[in-house]
């Protein structure tokens, strides 16, 4: 009895390490939950194209060396790319990957949807807004997870690591646009 309880605590442990890190997505297809994530905005001091290649450098040119622990571009086209995307969980002794394409319409949005992750469903966009003073970028997406209220419950847990994530971006593409603006 003791060895088939550790068989399934160490089951258990697989599945939930499978699932926080992405490497095991649930998509049955059956209670199929949506959430929404976000909105978020954020009004940068910079041009919008400016913001808006803040956004998509890393993407559709060279990503710079301090983000290749975040980002890897799979396979680049002109307006499309397919990218890992890395976020430390747990202190940093788990590393949770998506895989998701990014699509770019120069200088209006960036759209993601997930191909791989955590959870069945995620589609996100940014959109750059022109302002007198700059740019205001709005952040808004839906996150979707099946079985009911256990997938409810689990998607409440990645949307808020999810959008965390988010408000880091945004506030590390602010705070860079701004420079590139100030020059």
């Amino acid at each position: 009895m003791a060895g088939w309880a550790v068989g399934a605590g160490g089951g258990l442990a697989a599945v939930y390490l499978g699932l926080v890190t992405g490497a095991l997505s649930v998509d049955v297809g059956v209670g199929r939950r949506i959430r929404p994530l976000g909105p978020r905005t954020v009004d940068v001091a910079a041009p919008r194209e400016v913001v808006f290649d803040v956004v998509a450098g890393p993407y559709l040119g060279r990503t710079p060396r301090a983000m290749r622990g975040k980002l890897n571009v799979l396979e680049r086209g002109s307006d499309l790319v397919l990218a890992e995307h890395f976020t430390p969980l747990a202190g940093g002794r788990l590393t949770a990957v998506t895989v998701e394409t990014v699509r770019f319409t120069r200088p209006e949005r960036i759209d993601f949807r997930l191909v791989r992750g955590p959870v069945p469903q995620v589609t996100e966009s940014f959109v750059f807004g022109g302002r007198e003073a700059g740019t205001r970028v709005v952040y808004e997406g839906e996150l979707g997870t099946d079985l009911w209220r256990a997938g409810a419950w689990w998607g409440g847990l990645v949307a808020a690591r999810w959008e965390a994530a988010v408000a880091g971006s945004l506030a590390s593409v602010k705070e860079e646009a701004e420079r590139r603006a100030g020059r």
